[in-house]
């Protein structure tokens, strides 16, 4: 069984923390935007109406995966968590997003996750792989969120 590594991003997005929770809780119009991102299925809801239980397909390493997420917001809205419940390539792929006000209408987001591969990979290659995915979501995010301010 692999090891799960956990590795944080971060990244100052031209919007306030309001802002970029409300495009990260709005689960449903990630394919629009996330590049790997292919299917949501939201399939549970909490009593506020919030995504709690979403079963995702996206690509990965190559290919077509498939995962279920439940999420968590106790500490909403400066962060939204998950943890994953069923992967088909992950046995873990838990994480949060949290928002710090960075002033002037910014925030600093910061993105940890936990990763864990239902095969071994050698560390390196793992790593690498985590980095990409993490790097090129935050990016995907601050290019929808800025954009949402302008349209």
């Amino acid at each position: 069984m692999s090891v799960a590594e956990q590795a944080t991003e971060r990244m100052v997005v031209g919007a306030t923390p309001e802002q970029c929770f409300a495009i990260v809780n709005d689960v449903e119009r990630y394919p629009d935007w996330a590049a790997d991102i292919k299917q949501v299925d939201v399939t549970r809801r909490d009593p506020s109406g919030r995504p709690l239980e979403v079963a995702w397909r996206a690509a990965a390493f190559g290919r077509s995966t498939s995962y279920t997420l439940v999420y968590d917001y106790s500490g909403a809205p400066r962060t939204i968590a998950w943890r994953q419940i069923n992967g088909d390539l992950t046995t873990k792929l838990d994480g949060a997003y949290t928002f710090d006000d960075a002033g002037e209408g910014r925030t600093q987001v910061t993105y940890v996750l936990e990763v864990e591969l239902r095969v071994p990979l050698p560390g390196f290659i793992k790593r690498r792989a985590q980095s990409r995915i993490m790097h090129i979501a935050l990016e995907d995010l601050r290019a929808r969120v800025e954009s949402s301010l302008t349209t």
